[in-house]
Formats: C-alpha cells, structure tokens, sequence
C-alpha cells in the first residue's frame, strides 16, 4: 500500500495514519509558516502517525519504550518531526479543541526543537518562544504551558529534541513504501 505524501519545495507531510479534518495541504502551509516564524532554515519533514511508530523511535532513539506524542529529529539544516496522530487525538479531546489543532501545535513544539530550543535545559526560553509564536499562529495553549499548569498532559510531553540521531523520515517512508 502507498502512503499519501505532499511533496512541496520545502516541507514533506508523510501520513502514515489518518486524521479526520486534517488535509496534509492545509498542514503544509502550517509548517512553512512555523518553520518560517522559528527560523529554521532547509528542509522540515513531518510524519503523521500512530502510537507503535512513536514507540520505535522513542526506544531506538531516546531509550524510551513508550509511545510519545511528537519527536524532533534536527540536521544541519531542518529536520524531521513525527507525531502521534493517537495522542494528538486524546490530547485535542482533553484540551477541547480540534485535533487538527492540537497537530499544529505538536508541529510547532517540534520545530523550535529543530530550533535548537530544548525546555528541558534553558530556562523558560524555550516556553517564552513558543508563546509568543502560538499567538502568532492564532493556536490554543502550547505543550510547555498544559505541562507546567496541569502537571501531566494526558501522556507526559516527551517532545524532545533527539540529540545525535540522524533519521531521515523520507527515507524510512520511502523502503517502507516500496513493500508490496
């Protein structure tokens, strides 16, 4: 089976799994406009998937057996970005807003990964980034924000920055495309 993939000039929206009211054109603008927003420069790719996809990389590269909702995979120049299209889902239920919406925040906490930003070491910089870019972008309360006032989103915002991993998604998707 084929996956449905955009190609675009700057950005590849790989959707491995489905989700209702996201059309893989509409989240390309997104990410040209976040990633334009969040100075990244080169290509950003970014997988839509379920939690088993997430887990494996999760567990290859951050020696985490769980599934996560959204892993940056940076470059020299860009990245990669995979999210859980499962916990995006319950998290967008959680948080009452559009699952839609909540991918395009995951896509946002993803790309000032890419960034260089890391929450986890910087202070707040990283948080204040991304405030000021979600009100540009017009999107509800970010993943640091739901973290830090609620304690746990539904699955704990692993959102990390994958240091020293070098995945190419295009390139994971495409042998996997070729599979009869």
């Amino acid at each position: 089976m084929a996956l449905p993939v955009l190609f675009c000039r700057k950005a590849m929206i790989i959707v491995e799994k489905k989700l209702d009211g996201v059309a893989p054109a509409g989240l390309n603008r997104f990410v040209r406009r976040a990633q334009k927003l969040a100075r990244v420069r080169g290509e950003v790719d970014v997988l839509l998937t379920g939690n088993r996809r997430l887990q494996e990389l999760n567990r290859r590269f951050r020696r985490k057996n769980k599934p996560t909702d959204v892993l940056s995979f940076p470059r020299p120049a860009g990245g990669d970005i995979a999210i859980s299209v499962d916990i995006a889902q319950q998290n967008a239920k959680r948080y009452g807003h559009a699952a839609g919406e909540e991918v395009k925040i995951l896509i946002l906490h993803g790309m000032l990964h890419l960034a260089g930003y890391d929450h986890e070491l910087d202070n707040g910089r990283m948080a204040k980034a991304e405030a000021r870019l979600r009100g540009a972008l017009k999107l509800p309360a970010s993943l640091i924000d739901r973290t830090q006032s609620t304690g746990s989103p539904v699955k704990k915002s692993a959102a990390h920055r994958t240091r020293g991993a070098s995945v190419r998604i295009k390139s994971a998707t495409v042998r996997r495309r070729s599979r009869p």
